[in-house]
């Protein structure tokens, strides 16, 4: 069966608004890496979203992620890394 050539993708309004992240915490096993998008704001933070991948597909996205950030710096220069939060992170259950 041939595949289709072009894929439509449904997305929602409040969904094209994306979300904003400042910090990442990945985790992973043998069948999966969960990767949580943060918004910190000490003393709190939320989560805005959670992507749980397979190993084969991270892989692409960490290909796709270089190969842009690549892109990125050949246009605009070096991008200066941001600091490293000081403080850990936990999950709390919700109120």
């Amino acid at each position: 069966m041939e595949q289709p050539k072009q894929i439509s993708i449904k997305a929602s309004d409040e969904d094209l608004k994306g979300k904003y992240a400042n910090a990442m915490q990945i985790v992973h096993s043998s069948e999966e890496f969960t990767l949580d998008f943060l918004n910190l704001t000490p003393p709190a933070g939320q989560l805005v979203a959670r992507i749980i991948t397979s190993p084969g597909h991270m892989k692409r996205i960490l290909l796709a992620l270089q190969d842009n950030v690549s892109k990125y710096e050949a246009k605009y220069g070096p991008i200066k890394e941001a600091n490293v939060p000081q403080a850990e992170t936990k999950f709390s259950p919700p109120s």
